[in-house]
């Protein structure tokens, strides 16, 4: 075991912001509103998907999958199994859909479906969802980075700031053409980081790849179905989760979308999901796969129990600081060399996953409530002062979040977001599945009342299945939100 060199942290996250800068004055000489918002619609559909890769997996996944294989095994993977037909939904049905309306933002689809108020409450619940996601998301790399400083050092609220000071600075001018190319590099060193710790890891144990595959499948990490059907990670919930997850978490949100309309037609578009969704499944694998190595690792040279019996008993990686496993094994045992590709995939699996946040949030606020597309009295200088100063106010209130955060963690992140996601993102899946799949309009001035009922029930539903039945939803919860949702919208109907 070694300390990881302070002077190399420093040097590491330096070079890679230089970089990061560079980037995005390449990006942005000739930047304007329309390459904020939708660059310019010229946007090569493979360097979106290749970077989309990166901003799925973000670091959450980079952080939280790989430790999660000790409490969960690879139950995940059912999970990212779902994944590949939630992104035929979106090829097929929403992207089409998106094409067709011209959108910029793609809240604007409920106003012109059902109205004002559907408009705005599918906006907001848009808005919280991704500022809670974002912010959970930021707050794994600001405290990985903030372990890595001498203890007392540095206090965690000034880690926080800098971090996202920086975020803001290189996305305040080139929006999400700045954005895309910064998730090339983002995937890129990444994944990087997963093959080297893997490599390392094989060598240290003495094993060709082969013995390695052998290994884990041999251990209790590797097993990928959960039939047990009170179980938040049982198999059939996981998968169909997976599907709607990446319906609301990637077809529904403004983020994930705004990147995929700067492509240059709606083909491309599709070109870029289909060959989003078969990488993802890949990558996710070799995430599972570098945690059962690493919970193997941690069994055979750090005392050498069997399990995670060890982990718990030394107290390093219990079932709430299971994030902290990968971390510790790359900056601690493996040598300076992964140790520094660890903390370059680790900021760049962040820079520009909360600098897309910080832009869809911009556009979001801009086109959806100031009404950038529809108010003929805005100038264009006064457009551009009110982006920035809405940039601006969503990195601090970031920084806010990402403080509070530290005060109250209690479990792993990867669970979290999902768990955000479920109860946030559920009345959009409802709001967008009434619009598609029926010809009823709303009595719409109702409808934000539905989209706040719908997350309290589920969690009253939640609750009461745990306590009563011993019944988890898991990430299904999000389903049954939507559903909800939807019954609620349905019993508001009226003929068009």
């Amino acid at each position: 075991m070694h300390q990881f060199p302070l002077s190399w942290l420093l040097i590491a996250f330096t070079l890679y912001t230089a970089l990061l800068f560079f980037v995005s004055w390449l990006t942005s000489r000739k930047a304007d509103m329309g390459s904020y918002f939708l660059g310019n619609k010229r946007s090569p559909w493979y360097i979106v998907a290749y970077g989309m890769v990166g901003t799925s997996i973000s670091g959450v996944t980079f952080i939280s999958v790989p430790g999660n294989v000790l409490n969960q095994n690879f139950y995940y993977m059912p999970l990212v199994l779902g994944f590949l037909l939630g992104y035929m939904v979106i090829a097929k049905v929403l992207i089409p859909l998106y094409y067709k309306m011209n959108l910029t933002s793609i809240y604007t689809y409920l106003e012109k479906r059902f109205g004002f108020y559907s408009y705005k409450t599918g906006a907001s619940v848009f808005m919280v969802s991704r500022i809670l996601g974002a912010a959970v998301r930021i707050f794994v790399v600001v405290l990985v980075l903030h372990t890595f400083l001498p203890e007392g050092s540095v206090p965690f609220w000034v880690v926080a700031f800098i971090f996202m000071f920086l975020i803001f600075l290189y996305t305040f001018r080139g929006g999400v053409k700045t954005i895309i190319w910064t998730d090339v590099l983002q995937t890129t060193f990444m994944l990087l980081a997963v093959f080297l710790t893997i490599f390392s890891i094989a060598k240290a144990m003495d094993w060709s790849v082969g013995e390695m595959l052998t290994e884990v499948r041999k251990s209790t990490f590797s097993g990928w179905l959960d039939w047990e059907w009170s179980h938040g990670t049982n198999a059939i919930k996981q998968f169909i989760a997976g599907i709607f997850i990446t319906i609301v978490m990637t077809g529904l949100d403004q983020e994930m979308m705004q990147k995929n309309l700067t492509c240059k037609n709606i083909k491309e578009a599709q070109k870029n999901v289909y060959t989003t969704s078969v990488t993802i499944v890949v990558v996710n694998y070799f995430f599972l796969l570098l945690g059962a190595v690493l919970a193997i690792f941690v069994s055979s040279k750090l005392g050498g129990m069997e399990g995670i019996g060890l982990a718990d008993a030394q107290g390093i990686f219990t079932k709430a600081q299971t994030d902290k496993l990968f971390p510790t094994i790359a900056s601690q045992y493996l040598g300076l060399g992964v140790g520094l590709f660890f903390i370059i995939g680790l900021i760049s699996a962040s820079y520009p996953s909360a600098g897309g946040a910080l832009t869809s949030l911009t556009t979001s606020f801009c086109i959806d409530f100031v009404g950038f597309n529809s108010r003929s009295d805005l100038s264009e200088s006064r457009k551009k002062r009110i982006r920035q100063m809405a940039h601006a106010g969503f990195a601090f209130l970031f920084f806010i979040i990402i403080v509070i955060l530290h005060i109250v963690n209690k479990q792993a992140i990867i669970d979290l977001v999902y768990l955000l996601a479920a109860y946030t993102y559920g009345p959009l899946l409802g709001l967008f599945f009434f619009g598609l799949l029926t010809k009823y309009q709303v009595k719409d001035k109702f409808i934000p009342f539905v989209a706040i009922a719908s997350p309290l029930i589920c969690y009253v539903l939640d609750t009461v299945g745990k306590d009563m039945l011993g019944f988890g939803f898991g990430f299904t919860i999000l389903i049954v939100n939507g559903l909800l949702t939807f019954f609620g919208m349905y019993l508001l109907r009226v003929k068009r």
